[in-house]
């Protein structure tokens, strides 16, 4: 016999069954109560529910929906020349789309990081994906007389997105301890290139095979709809602090003045969560600027023609795609492993691993705009490299957070971390880049010349960028939680 968290009995089960409650433990065997019940057939079917909710599977979907996340957001980017001709916009114009995005992202995240640590994070999970992928679809029928309309669009999708990223690191964070949580945030921030790459193939791809590039807006808003009802049906919602060591001391939460104060007395907290803004600078410029800037280069060494046409080649937009996906599974996948086997001799282990991959890639991106002028296969080639080396940051940075912020106040810490680093980093830069860029070709004779090398002086602000962050992450490198009982 077993019993489901509202006390009735399901019938069928051995006395050694166990089954998992609502909380995401799992409830031993018990002996049978005259004050249970027999279930009703709705309660068996919400019990079956309830036994597919292993922390493995649970992990999996939430890593899928952060795999949609942020293949919704980068649809846009890999259709960014179609969409910038489409409504007759500047370079700043194009680049407002993603600010607007980033800045409603990181406006909501806190909020959304309050809320997460005070009540269901599934529900929110799944209220947010569902709302972003209404709106992504109903902003692929924005007439070309309302650009202002779709700019506001893509500000609510932020907003959707924003609870996701927000939230669903910390269910992971409560499923898993020690090495296991290592791997499977690591898995869980993969998603992020792979999201992200997979958001160009998307794009470029839809549009050309529907010969209008409004449908590269009308596919994620279907898997989206999917992954906000798996995450329904099958992930739990776990006690918050329910793994680690400490959890049983944890008794009431504190008040959001008292998580900020504390997080902010936070050394390793504070330096980690700057060097993010350093790499989401970069990876926002990039994100929207490589694949105009290599089709600019193309135009430049004569292999390509300037896009006349309402339909635009996409090819630097597939294969910039490919790269993203491919670096993002080597970068997370050598960061994990680095750093578990530095950590047998230091305990400087993922600091030192993030500063090391960020000089280095800071010296790879650069590169990108010497030999781009000459090579498209050797740009794509110091891309490569440059964004695997990037891309060692995301689940080490996320591991950080995890064993030096108590799991009351994670959310929270996860959510500001995203507003700081989103309000320095690539809030901003798609913008700016752009406005350099422009700012560049009206001080000097316009020609495709010009506009190659203007935008590629804009985009080297981005390795000076990663090279400052690269001196910020070092003193972060206090791994463990003073007083609290819980180290690596």
């Amino acid at each position: 016999m077993c019993v489901e968290s509202d006390g009735c009995e399901i019938e069928g089960c051995s006395s050694s069954d166990e089954v998992r409650t609502l909380s995401g433990s799992m409830s031993p065997a018990l002996k049978s109560n005259p004050d249970l019940h027999p279930c009703k057939p709705g309660q068996k079917f919400r019990a079956a529910l309830l036994r597919c909710r292993s922390p493995a599977a649970a992990a999996g979907i939430l890593s899928f929906g952060n795999v949609l996340n942020y293949m919704d957001r980068y649809t846009v980017a890999g259709v960014l020349l179609d969409i910038q001709r489409h409504y007759k916009v500047s370079d700043s114009g194009i680049g407002l789309l993603q600010t607007v995005f980033i800045c409603s992202f990181m406006v909501a995240a806190p909020i959304f990081g309050y809320l997460g640590d005070r009540f269901n994070r599934k529900v929110i999970l799944s209220c947010g994906i569902f709302f972003w992928s209404i709106v992504t679809l109903s902003s692929s029928f924005i007439s070309r007389e309302y650009y202002w309309l779709f700019v506001l669009s893509r500000g609510l999708v932020g907003i959707g997105e924003s609870s996701y990223s927000s939230i669903s690191p910390t269910i992971i964070g409560d499923l898993f301890t020690n090495n296991s949580r290592t791997m499977m945030l690591s898995v869980f921030y993969l998603a992020i290139p792979l999201g992200s790459g997979l958001g160009y193939i998307l794009g470029s791809s839809a549009k050309e095979a529907a010969g209008d590039w409004h449908w590269a807006l009308r596919v994620s808003p279907v898997l989206g709809m999917t992954a906000g009802a798996l995450i329904l049906l099958f992930v739990p919602e776990p006690k918050r602090g329910c793994v680690d060591q400490m959890g049983a001391r944890i008794k009431t939460r504190t008040s959001w003045v008292c998580d900020m104060k504390a997080l902010a007395k936070n050394r390793s907290y504070v330096f980690s969560s700057l060097a993010s803004s350093a790499v989401s600078f970069a990876t926002g410029a990039f994100g929207m600027w490589i694949p105009i800037y290599l089709t600019r280069a193309q135009v430049v060494q004569k292999t390509a023609e300037p896009c006349t046409k309402e339909i635009c080649s996409s090819t630097d937009s597939l294969i910039f795609g490919a790269i993203t996906c491919v670096t993002g599974l080597l970068g997370v996948v050598i960061g994990a492993v680095t750093t578990r086997m530095c950590r047998q001799r230091t305990e400087r282990a993922d600091p030192l691993v993030c500063a090391v991959s960020m000089l280095g890639s800071a010296i790879f991106i650069c590169l990108i705009f010497v030999v781009a002028k000459r090579s498209i296969v050797g740009a794509y080639v110091c891309i490569f490299i440059g964004e695997t080396l990037l891309f060692l940051n995301w689940a080490i940075t996320a591991d950080i957070l995890m064993f030096v912020v108590i799991p009351t106040r994670r959310a929270t810490a996860v959510a500001f971390q995203s507003f700081t680093s989103h309000l320095l980093g690539d809030a901003g830069s798609p913008y700016l880049i752009g406005l350099i860029s422009d700012g560049l070709q009206q001080s000097y004779a316009t020609s495709a010349m010009w506009q190659f090398l203007s935008l590629g002086y804009a985009l080297m602000l981005c390795p000076f960028i990663i090279r400052e962050g690269r001196q910020t992450v070092k003193p972060a490198v206090t791994i463990t939680l003073r007083g609290q009982g819980m180290t690596r």
